[in-house]
């Protein structure tokens, strides 16, 4: 059987280019296809060629690889896939819209709907520069949504990372989707029964992961906080915490993997689609506080591996911290509860046992 796989820009490293990373790793005979390519910026693919679209001849493209939005559905469309007999797409947005012979069979793992189109205030607030440009950018993103919609038919089988998804992509595409949760390499983080007296929020510093409810309820609490990572919000969050927070700015891999084992607990606020951060806490031990909505209700058990808190406000995340303390962890149970769901074996054993049954029947 001849693979294809494909995705919709490698020109960053999100969560998105790190389950495709694992489809690569998991077929390394298939063939890889992308519109716009960086390997400065992206996974690690190594001596793999990487085919790309017309896009990636347009100077400038690579950088500014948002602003290609219009042009990305026929740069998938002119891909030749025809030799091909499986195709596994990865996409946020445009990778499912690729042409395939008609006894081949295409599986979209879909990340989510395409955000910027049917959720634009939310995905585009941001940009501080937005609603300079706002009336012509809806004018193209009506157009587009059309085309987005067509296109959306075309995979024959969609995975989706979350119940949540699952529903978007039922209520916007018409198309149902099976639930798999993705993975995370569990072999990447170190079990530690040993806490040290510090919680840890983990996050880019946009203003969607409400970082700055976590800074409120320590500001409050008085205890120890420490913060990775970096974004626009860094100067502001910086400007409200007081002295026990501590802003770490980006940390090696080393580093965050030491982190995640010896924090007390792992502080989620934002509302996601699916979430790797929680599930990358339990497999080194530790307990989550989080959100309780969206991607955490599909991998967290309250009260065993972590703790919800219902709004999306410093006095309801003060409240689960102090449940929380409450609680004698068992954080062997912890770890297990991650590598027993979420590992690469159980991944691929249910894509392929999935990816088998609608074949045959195909």
């Amino acid at each position: 059987m001849k693979i294809a796989l494909i995705h919709d820009y490698l020109t960053q490293r999100g969560g998105a280019e790190r389950v495709f990373e694992l489809l690569c790793k998991r077929y390394p005979q298939a063939d890889v296809f992308t519109s716009l390519y960086d390997p400065k910026k992206t996974i690690d693919l190594g001596e793999r060629i990487v085919n790309t679209t017309f896009l990636q001849k347009i100077p400038g493209a690579v950088k500014y690889f948002r602003m290609m939005a219009p042009f990305y559905f026929p740069a998938f469309r002119s891909l030749d896939l025809q030799d091909y007999d499986l195709i596994i797409s990865s996409s946020t947005s445009f990778a499912k819209a690729v042409c395939k012979r008609p006894d081949a069979y295409h599986v979209c793992f879909c990340h989510n709907v395409t955000r910027f189109l049917w959720d634009t205030e939310t995905y585009l607030r941001e940009y501080g520069d937005y609603r300079y440009f706002a009336p012509l950018i809806q004018q193209i993103f009506q157009l587009m949504r059309n085309v987005d919609l067509k296109y959306a038919q075309e995979p024959d089988l969609y995975i989706a990372n979350s119940s949540v998804v699952a529903r978007r992509i039922q209520q916007i595409y018409g198309k149902p989707a099976i639930v798999i949760n993705y993975p995370i390499d569990t072999s990447n983080f170190v079990y530690s029964d040993t806490k040290e007296d510090y919680y840890l929020a983990s996050a880019r510093m946009i203003s969607y992961k409400r970082l700055d409810i976590i800074v409120e309820a320590f500001n409050w609490l008085g205890w120890r906080l420490l913060i990775s990572g970096d974004g626009p919000e860094q100067a502001r969050l910086k400007a409200k915490a007081l002295n026990n927070i501590e802003f770490l700015g980006h940390v090696s891999d080393r580093q965050r993997k030491d982190l995640f084992s010896k924090a007390k607990s792992v502080i989620v606020a934002a509302l996601e689609d699916y979430g790797l951060v929680p599930v990358e806490a339990n497999a080194s031990g530790t307990p989550v506080i989080a959100y309780g909505a969206g991607g955490v209700l599909d991998t967290q058990i309250h009260g065993t591996t972590g703790v919800f808190f219902k709004r999306q406000t410093p006095d309801s995340l003060q409240a689960a911290l102090l449940e929380s303390g409450r609680i004698t962890w068992n954080y062997e149970n912890i770890r297990n509860h991650a590598v027993n769901n979420f590992s690469e074996q159980v991944f691929f054993r249910k894509v392929e046992q999935l990816i088998d049954q609608t074949c045959i029947t195909h």
